[in-house]
């Protein structure tokens, strides 16, 4: 396997990566523009937009703004409201694997940044369906939860007429170099089925085991063409107008908005997924099983590439969280009711077989991993300079007692006493 000389992402990265004469992926590359591009004139560039949209009669709302209670909610709605003064809708799905924390986040979020807020909530049986069905046909059981948070927004667009959709960074380009900022990349339904969805649209789900009707699967159906364009949706990515920075920016909301934050399971990265209770558990440790690599790698790549870790830093914290076995697992079987060797076996039909193979005794081993290019020749030449160290903040609970173990599917969504205590 070929891994990056510079951050040490894998070749069989499924959002794809290619290598540079230098052994620097793509990924890095475009990275670099972060350090060259002019943002200030950026920034210009998406006031006009802003502008472009913004209601004369204030009517109507300026954009809509997905949400949940973690990642880069908080940074997103202070920046469209605050900096740009924009009347954002916050919409958000509701996936089901709620955190009490990260309920905590969202009603925060929604009292300090004073959002109207719109929330899609499935039946709970449709969801555990719809769950055990993709893991039989592909591995995921995060479908439901990429599927319904990449297109609530878009349907709520057509429906209340809002042409503006505000996401933070592209994954595609943040990880893979996959675009230019300058390309100022859009939402896309074509990007969605291919990356998010994994090629599966919400009516290939129909009449498989789980005999799953084409009603019950609405919810997580793109509009149609047609809608999109009578109501001109638009989505854009602040990332391509921002110098992203995920760390830094959390550690501007920890001080103005009290985000919490919690240690996770399977990465060191404290702040991305503390909504979860699967995301950087279970669901990281079935992506290690399909493609040999985790969620640290992800987090410590990005750090690399902004100067808080070395390669050898990279190395390690991969390597330090990627055996680790998630505490989550025994829940998520309950809940959606398989048992262990059901659902290994489908993960398992889904590991990539350029870095995963059966050893004699019959179990999975590793081909290759990064740990095994400490030394590959052109790292020297590659490196970037560490500037400033890669510490992550944990924050103390504001309700010490709750059970952050436990599935939580809705709760208040109003803080009365959040005004006083975090004065903006």
């Amino acid at each position: 396997m070929r891994y990056c000389l510079r951050c040490g992402y894998p070749e069989n990265h499924p959002l794809f990566i290619t290598f540079d004469d230098q052994g620097v992926c793509s990924g890095c590359r475009v990275h670099e523009e972060k350090d060259q591009l002019d943002w200030e004139e950026r920034g210009r560039k998406l006031a006009a937009i802003f502008d472009t949209f913004r209601s004369e009669t204030g009517e109507n709302y300026d954009c809509i703004v997905p949400v949940s209670g973690a990642r880069d909610s908080h940074f997103i709605i202070h920046t469209v409201k605050n900096m740009y003064g924009m009347n954002p809708l916050l919409v958000s799905y509701n996936r089901h694997f709620n955190t009490e924390r990260g309920i905590r986040n969202l009603a925060y979020l929604r009292t300090l940044l004073d959002g109207d807020h719109m929330q899609m909530v499935l039946n709970p049986d449709t969801v555990r369906r719809v769950t055990r069905e993709t893991i039989r046909r592909l591995g995921s059981m995060y479908w439901h939860v990429l599927a319904g948070q990449t297109v609530f927004p878009v349907q709520t667009a057509v429906r209340f007429k809002i042409p503006l959709i505000v996401w933070g960074a592209h994954q595609g380009l943040d990880q893979v170099g996959m675009f230019s900022h300058t390309d100022e990349v859009e939402m896309t339904r074509k990007y969605r089925l291919e990356h998010d969805l994994m090629g599966c649209e919400a009516e290939d789900l129909v009449d498989g085991t789980e005999n799953l009707t084409e009603d019950e699967m609405l919810p997580f159906a793109y509009p149609q063409d047609r809608e999109i364009s009578e109501v001109g949706v638009r989505g854009i990515y602040l990332g391509n107008y921002i110098r992203w920075d995920s760390k830094a920016q959390h550690e501007a909301m920890l001080d103005l908005y009290g985000y919490e934050t919690a240690q996770m399971a399977r990465t060191f990265d404290t702040y991305n997924d503390v909504d979860c209770q699967h995301y950087a558990g279970l669901h990281d440790q079935v992506k290690f099983r399909k493609w040999g690599y985790g969620k640290a790698l992800d987090h410590a790549a990005r750090e690399l590439r902004l100067g808080r870790l070395s390669r050898t830093g990279v190395i390690d914290m991969s390597a330090q969280y990627q055996n680790v076995e998630p505490p989550d697992r025994d829940g998520f079987l309950e809940w959606v009711g398989m048992d262990s060797n059901e659902f290994d076996a489908c993960i398992d039909q889904f590991r990539d077989s350029r870095i995963w193979k059966k050893d004699s005794g019959g179990n999975w081993a590793l081909k290759d991993c990064l740990e095994n290019h400490r030394n590959d020749p052109g790292i020297d030449d590659a490196a970037l300079d560490k500037i400033e160290d890669c510490q992550f903040r944990i924050t103390d609970s504001k309700d010490p007692g709750a059970d952050e173990t436990a599935y939580k599917l809705l709760t208040k969504g109003y803080v009365p006493e959040a005004h006083s205590k975090y004065d903006r």
